[in-house]
C-alpha cells in the first residue's frame, strides 16, 4: 500500500479495504495481524489503522479480545428480500435456530395492541417474549401478541420447539395466510443488550409484523429486535421479466422464525421510509 497517498480520509479508506481483504481471506475465528503489524505491513500510521479497525469492529466484521488480539467475527446471518409474484421469496439462513422463553402470560390487549389486532382493549391476548438463538448464540428478542381466543391451551413447549405456525394450524386450527412487515434501524437498551450479549446502544434492526389468517382476521402482532452486528438484509430487485422458478421452501424469513410460512402462505413486506440506503 502506498504510504504517501494524500488525504487522511483516502488513507483510512484504503487501509480499511486492505484489512477487509485480510478478513475475507480468512475464516470466522481466525486471527488477523496486530495493529502494530498492520502499520508495518500497510505503511500507514497507528491512528489510521486504528480508525479503520474501529470501523470494521463496529460493522461486526472484526472482534477485539482483550489480551488476545483481533479475530474475524462470526459470519452474519444474511436474509434476502426477493421481488416477484410473492413479495418475499424464502431466503436461506445458516445455523441451527432455537428459542428460549423469557415470559409467557395472558393479559388485556390494551389500546395499541388492540388497534393492531382489531379487538377491544379489554380483550385478552397471550403475550410471549422469547430469545432467538443461532447455534446457541443470542440473535434476536421477539415479543408476540396473539389473540387468546384463538389459542386456548397454548403451551410453553409449542413456543420453544418446532414451528409456531405449524402448532397454530395443527393444534388450534389457525391457518395463517399473510404477514405485513416493516423494518427500521434502532439501538438496544441496557436490558436488551444484556440478553443479546452486545454493548448498550449497539445498532439493531426492529421488525414489526402483523399476521392474518385466511379470512383476513389479524391473528398475531410481533415486534422483534435483531442484532445489527450479526444480521443483514439483502434485496434482490426484478428489473425485467424472467423465467418462472419454483420457490425454495426452505429457510428463514427476516424477523420470522425458521419454518414459519414454509407451507406456501403469502408474505408481503413494507420497509419504512426512514431507512437510508446503506444504513
Amino acid at each position: 500500500m502506498d504510504a504517501d497517498v494524500p488525504g487522511t480520509v483516502l488513507k483510512r479508506e484504503r487501509t480499511r479495504d486492505a484489512v477487509l481483504e485480510l478478513i475475507e481471506s480468512r475464516s470466522p475465528g481466525d486471527a488477523i495481524p496486530s495493529e502494530r503489524a498492520l502499520c508495518a505491513l500497510l505503511g500507514v500510521s497507528r491512528p489510521t489503522v486504528r480508525a479503520a479497525v474501529d470501523e470494521l469492529v463496529a460493522a461486526g466484521l472484526l472482534v477485539r479480545e482483550h489480551g488476545r488480539g483481533m479475530f474475524v467475527a462470526p459470519a452474519k446471518i444474511t436474509q434476502e428480500l426477493v421481488a416477484g409474484d410473492r413479495a418475499l421469496g424464502v431466503p436461506q439462513a445458516a445455523g441451527a435456530w432455537s428459542s428460549r422463553l423469557l415470559e409467557f402470560t395472558t393479559l388485556q390487549a390494551g389500546a395499541r395492541v388492540g388497534r393492531k389486532l382489531r379487538m377491544s382493549p379489554a380483550a385478552e391476548i397471550v403475550y410471549v417474549a422469547r430469545l432467538r438463538l443461532v447455534d446457541g448464540a443470542p440473535m434476536a428478542i421477539e415479543h408476540l401478541h396473539i389473540r387468546a381466543e384463538l389459542v386456548p391451551g397454548l403451551s410453553a413447549q409449542e413456543l420453544e420447539s418446532g414451528d409456531l405456525y405449524d402448532h397454530l394450524r395443527a393444534t388450534h386450527g389457525v391457518h395463517v395466510h399473510e404477514a405485513v412487515q416493516a423494518i427500521e434501524p434502532t439501538v438496544v437498551t441496557r436490558a436488551e443488550a444484556g440478553l443479546l450479549d452486545v454493548p448498550e446502544l449497539s445498532p439493531a434492526l426492529l421488525f414489526e409484523r402483523l399476521t392474518s389468517d385466511t379470512t383476513g382476521r389479524p391473528v398475531e402482532y410481533v415486534h422483534s429486535l435483531y442484532r445489527g452486528d450479526r444480521y443483514r438484509i439483502v434485496s434482490r430487485l426484478a428489473l425485467g421479466p424472467a423465467a418462472e422458478v419454483a420457490p425454495d421452501l426452505e429457510g428463514h424469513h427476516p424477523g420470522i422464525p425458521p419454518g414459519d410460512f414454509a407451507h406456501g402462505d403469502a408474505i408481503t413486506s413494507s420497509t419504512r421510509g426512514d431507512i437510508q440506503a446503506g444504513g
